[in-house]
């Protein structure tokens, strides 16, 4: 503890409840701020020094994180799930909540996450936005065929979502008005969630022209996009891809028994990347994609020799190992739901040490 001032900030989108505990008086120092950080700022250079703040991770982001440390005054996001509450408390106020941030932080029991920088959030947004439009534009897909079937109209002329598919969509007319008024507003919807889906490509992301190498790493699918990969280990526990594990009782096998229960995978990463994980291997499992099938991610039609001939062939093997792993797994009648986790955690630690290979790197 090198600090003299504990600062925990109770932070909201129109007003923060600060609370500074003086580690050798006891003295606590409490004030009700705008959320301008200035102002934040010139409140906390009023306390003695030296000053350590912390407040909660949540919707107001790491914006005064990183401008508190820009200024030279460390501090800690504190991970919610973390914080230790006394069983009895159940009085929740902005002000308790300061306090007991403070008293935490100067006690040393914070455990922070990890402040991303811009370019990391402006990536994480990226993937998280093309997720969405995915999501919508399947919703917008989902209202319009059931329409469609609730009226007995099935499409039967091949795969939906085609061209040709577009074709027959156009020609359905309907005489009521407000029938065919419900058709045009889902069709338009649908349109609409499909351009915005157009808009997103490979070239905003960081690593998107290395990563399209392979069928699964279209940046709206990798795992840790948007995260630095130096955070993680090679392993994919700290990912959520490996599963959780627990000791057996000593009582059952008897002492100096190390046998150990692996449970279900941790919830590790958040919704966005949980589907991400869950819908990236499925590239590869259908037939092997071919250099011109993956000069090409999210609309973009970028080309192929874009990427060093290094990066190039270490693509192209991952891809060959994948599907591989797929039709091994398929020929031994493998349940899906486990493959396809076990093929995520492949695909993960391809991505990983991708990101911390060099371009040229020809090593896998």
């Amino acid at each position: 503890m090198n600090q003299r001032t504990s600062v925990g900030l109770d932070v909201h989108a129109r007003s923060v409840v600060a609370c500074g505990l003086d580690g050798r008086t006891g003295e606590l120092f409490e004030r009700r701020l705008t959320p301008d950080h200035r102002d934040i700022l010139e409140w906390i250079r009023s306390l003695p020094d030296p000053v350590k703040a912390t407040y909660e991770a949540g919707p107001t982001g790491f914006g005064l994180a990183r401008f508190l440390d820009t200024v030279g005054i460390e501090c800690l996001v504190a991970a919610p799930s973390k914080l230790q509450r006394p069983s009895g408390d159940r009085v929740k106020t902005d002000a308790r909540d300061a306090r007991h941030l403070a008293r935490l932080l100067h006690l040393d029991q914070i455990t922070s996450v990890t402040v991303p920088s811009v370019a990391q959030e402006a990536a994480r947004d990226l993937v998280r936005a093309r997720e969405d439009v995915r999501r919508d534009l399947m919703a917008a897909r989902h209202r319009l065929s059931k329409l469609l079937l609730r009226q007995g109209i099935v499409y039967y002329g091949g795969h939906a979502w085609t061209q040709v598919h577009d074709t027959w969509l156009r020609s359905q007319h309907f005489d009521e008005p407000g029938l065919q008024l419900a058709y045009e507003s889902a069709y338009d919807t649908m349109l609409a969630a499909l351009g915005r889906r157009d808009r997103f490509g490979c070239r905003d992301h960081p690593d998107g022209r290395r990563q399209r190498l392979h069928p699964g790493g279209d940046p709206a699918r990798v795992p840790a996009g948007g995260v630095d990969v130096d955070r993680f280990r090679a392993g994919g526990r700290d990912r959520g891809l490996a599963p959780a594990d627990r000791p057996l009782d000593r009582r059952v096998l008897g002492t100096g028994a190390h046998r150990v229960v692996l449970g279900r995978l941790p919830l590790a990463g958040g919704d966005h990347q949980d589907r991400q994980r869950a819908r990236a291997p499925v590239a590869d499992r259908g037939c092997l994609a071919s250099p011109a099938a993956l000069s090409c991610r999210g609309g973009s039609a970028a080309p192929l020799g874009q990427g060093s001939p290094a990066a190039r062939a270490r693509g192209q093997r991952g891809n060959r190992r994948l599907h591989e792993r797929w039709a091994g797994f398929d020929a031994r009648r493998k349940r899906p739901v486990l493959a396809n986790t076990a093929i995520a955690r492949e695909l993960a630690g391809w991505c990983w040490s991708f990101g911390r290979a060099r371009p040229s790197t020809t090593r896998r």
